[in-house]
C-alpha cells in the first residue's frame, strides 16, 4: 500500500466520522489534506497521522476521542494489520507484510516512472542559473549553481512542470570592457591592467582572436582595436563556458544576450509598462521606479539624467519579457553577493503586479571551498586567481562533483574534501550510494545464475525488520521528490538516496536473495529479488535527477 492510497483509505474513513459529528465539516477535504509521516521509532508502526488533531475543532471533538473513532474504523480497513492512538491524538498505522511488501512489485514495474507525476502541469517555468559573466571560466560558485539548477530542473519535470533552462549571457557593460582591454594587453605583452582579468586563459584567448581577426588588429586605432578583441574574444569565452557546462551534464534550452534588450528596445517597452501601471516618475533629470510603494528601501534609478540606463533597467526589461513568452515561474539563481538584490527585484515584481514568491522567486546559493591535503585549494592551474569547474572536475570527476555540490543545502558555505570524494570508500558519499546501486545489479546477475527469477511474488513473506525499514523508506521516494520540488531544494534526494542506500546495505546483510549451497529456490528468494531490484530502480531514478551516473558494477 502506498501513502497516496493509504491516505485515500484514511479519507474514505474520516469524511462519514466527520459529518456523523458535524454535518458539512468534511466538505473540501482530500487525501492530500491527511498528512501521513513516517515516525522515527519504527516501533511505533509504519505510518504516523496527526490528522485527529488538525480537525478536532472543525468536527467538534475532543482531539483523542476523534482519534480513537478514526482508529477503530481505519484498522478493518484491508492491508492495515493495527492501528494505535497516542499522546493527544496522534494515529499510529501499521500496515501487514502483504501490504507493504506489494510496494516492491508496483516499483519495478513503474520502472522510470515511479516517483513522478503531473501534479505541477501548470507550472511554466523558467529556470535562470549560472549566468556567468563571459570574462573568464565558471568558478565554484557557478559550479555549484550548475549541479543544482540542473537537478532542479529535472526534479521540477519529474513532477509536471515544463522547464526551460535558461542562460543569461552578460555581453554587456564595463566587465566586458574590463575583459577587451585585459585581452589587448595580453597581446601587445603588457601587463593586466589593474582591473583587468588575469589567467592564463586570457593570452589563450588573446592568441585566438589574433588568428581568428581577418586583418592586421596592430594597425587599428585602440578604440577598433578593443571593440574587436571585444567582439571575438568574449564569443570564444563563452564558447568555452557552454562546453565545459555540456561535459558537466548542463545544456541550456535557452541563452539570452543582454545586449538584446538594449537593442531591441526592450527596456523602454518595460518603462512604458511601468509608467501605465503608475509607478515610474521623473526627478532630478532621470526616471525612476517607485519601489518602496512595494517594500524595496529606497526608489530606482531607471534611465539617469544622461539618458544611459541604470543597472535595473536590463532586470525589468528581461523580467517582462520572460512574462510574455508564456513563463508563470521565473525562477532566478544568484550567488552569495545578491542577498542585497532579492528585495528591489520582488518590488519590480510587484510593480508589474506579480505575485512576489510566486511569479518571481530567488534562489542565493552560498559559497564552496575545497580542501586537499588538509589545505584549502585556491589557485587553478589555468585561471591563476580562483578555483574553476574544470579543476574540480579533472580531480574528483564529473559524477562525484555533481552529487558532492548537490547533496547540501545552498543556504549554508558548502566545504568539499577531495580527499573524501575521491575514495573508495563508504564515508565518500556518491561511492557509498552508487556502489548499493551496483550492488543490487550484482544481487540480480548472482540471481539469475542460479535460476532466481521474478516469477512469483509473495510479499507478506516480506516480514524481516529489514525489510519493514527498506520497504518504508523506498515508499517515501515519491513524497521525497515532491517536497524537493516544493521547495526548491535537489539536497533533499541526495540525503534520501543516502538514507536509502543504508537500508539496503544493511537488508543485503541480513536477507539472502540467493539460497545458500544447494538449498531449494523458493517464493521467499524469488520475491526478495523483487525487492531488490525495485530498490536499484529507485537509486537509480534519484541519481538520474542528479545527473549523476548509476553503474551497474563497481
Amino acid at each position: 500500500m502506498t501513502p497516496d492510497a493509504l491516505a485515500e483509505a484514511l479519507l474514505a474513513v474520516i469524511a462519514p466520522l466527520a459529518e456523523a459529528r458535524r454535518p458539512g465539516s468534511s466538505a473540501g477535504l482530500t487525501a492530500a489534506d491527511l498528512v501521513l509521516e513516517r515516525p522515527r521509532n519504527r516501533d511505533h508502526g509504519d505510518w504516523a497521522s496527526n490528522a485527529a488533531l488538525k480537525l478536532a475543532k472543525t468536527v467538534g471533538a475532543n482531539p483523542r476521542e476523534f482519534a480513537t473513532e478514526i482508529a477503530t474504523a481505519l484498522a478493518e480497513t484491508p492491508g492495515v494489520a493495527s492501528v494505535e492512538v497516542a499522546g493527544p491524538g496522534f494515529i499510529n498505522i501499521r500496515l501487514d507484510a502483504a501490504a507493504a511488501g506489494a510496494l516492491a512489485k508496483t516499483i519495478v514495474e513503474a520502472g522510470a516512472a515511479f516517483g513522478a507525476n503531473d501534479s505541477r502541469a501548470d507550472e511554466v517555468i523558467d529556470l535562470e542559473f549560472v549566468s556567468a559573466n563571459p570574462t573568464g571560466p565558471i568558478h565554484l560558485g557557478g559550479t555549484r549553481w550548475a549541479a543544482v539548477g540542473d537537478a532542479l530542473a529535472r526534479i521540477l519535470a519529474s513532477q509536471g512542470a515544463h522547464v526551460t533552462r535558461e542562460y543569461y549571457f552578460n555581453d554587456h557593460g564595463a566587465q566586458i570592457d574590463r575583459f577587451a582591454r585585459s585581452l589587448v594587453a595580453a597581446h601587445e605583452g603588457r601587463p593586466t591592467p589593474e582591473d583587468g582579468y588575469g589567467g592564463g586563459y586570457i593570452a589563450d584567448i588573446a592568441r585566438r582572436v589574433a588568428l581568428a581577426y581577418d586583418g592586421d588588429l596592430d594597425a587599428l586605432d585602440p578604440e577598433a582595436k578593443q571593440e574587436a578583441f571585444r567582439a571575438l574574444g568574449v564569443g570564444f569565452m563563452f564558447d568555452e563556458i557552454r562546453q565545459s557546462l555540456h561535459e558537466f551534464g548542463v545544456d541550456f534550452d535557452v541563452y539570452f544576450h543582454e545586449n538584446d534588450l538594449h537593442d531591441s528596445g526592450a527596456v523602454q517597452r518595460a518603462v512604458a509598462r511601468l509608467r501605465e501601471l503608475g509607478h515610474i516618475f521623473e526627478q532630478d533629470g532621470a526616471t525612476w521606479l517607485r519601489t518602496t510603494a512595494f517594500g524595496d528601501d529606497k526608489d530606482r534609478v531607471v534611465i539617469k539624467s544622461d539618458g544611459q540606463p541604470a543597472y535595473i533597467s536590463g532586470d525589468l526589461a528581461y523580467y517582462l519579457d520572460k512574462r510574455e513568452r508564456g513563463f508563470n515561474r521565473c525562477i532566478v539563481m544568484l550567488g552569495a553577493d545578491h542577498h542585497g538584490y532579492v528585495k528591489r527585484m520582488m518590488a519590480m515584481c510587484a510593480a508589474f503586479g506579480d505575485e512576489p514568491g510566486v511569479n518571481l522567486q530567488i534562489l542565493i546559493g552560498q559559497m564552496v571551498n575545497l580542501v586537499k591535503d588538509g589545505q584549502p585549494m585556491r589557485m587553478s592551474k589555468r585561471a591563476g586567481t580562483v578555483v574553476t569547474l574544470e579543476d574540480l572536475v579533472e580531480i574528483v570527476g564529473t559524477d562525484a562533483a555533481r552529487y558532492a555540490l548537490t547533496r547540501s543545502s545552498t543556504d549554508s558555505n558548502l566545504d568539499i574534501d577531495l580527499d573524501v570524494l575521491q575514495r573508495r570508500t563508504n564515508d565518500n558519499p556518491v561511492f557509498y550510494v552508487q556502489y548499493a546501486h551496483a550492488r543490487t545489479h550484482n544481487v540480480a546477475r548472482n540471481a539469475a545464475a542460479v535460476g532466481v527469477a521474478r516469477d512469483a511474488f509473495a510479499p507478506e513473506l516480506l516480514d524481516h525488520e529489514t525489510e519493514s525499514a527498506l520497504l518504508g523508506a523506498l515508499q517515501e521516494f515519491p513524497r521525497v521528490l515532491s517536497h524537493a520540488a516544493e521547495v526548491r531544494e535537489p539536497h533533499r534526494v541526495a540525503r534520501y538516496l543516502e538514507e536509502l542506500a543504508g537500508l539496503y546495505h544493511r537488508w543485503y546483510d541480513s536477507c539472502r536473495v540467493t539460497p545458500l549451497g544447494d538449498a531449494e529456490v523458493t517464493d521467499l528468494h524469488r520475491t526478495r529479488l523483487w525487492l531488490n531490484d525495485a530498490t536499484g530502480q529507485v537509486l537509480r531514478n534519484g541519481l538520474g535527477l542528479l545527473g549523476v551516473s548509476a553503474p551497474e558494477r563497481m
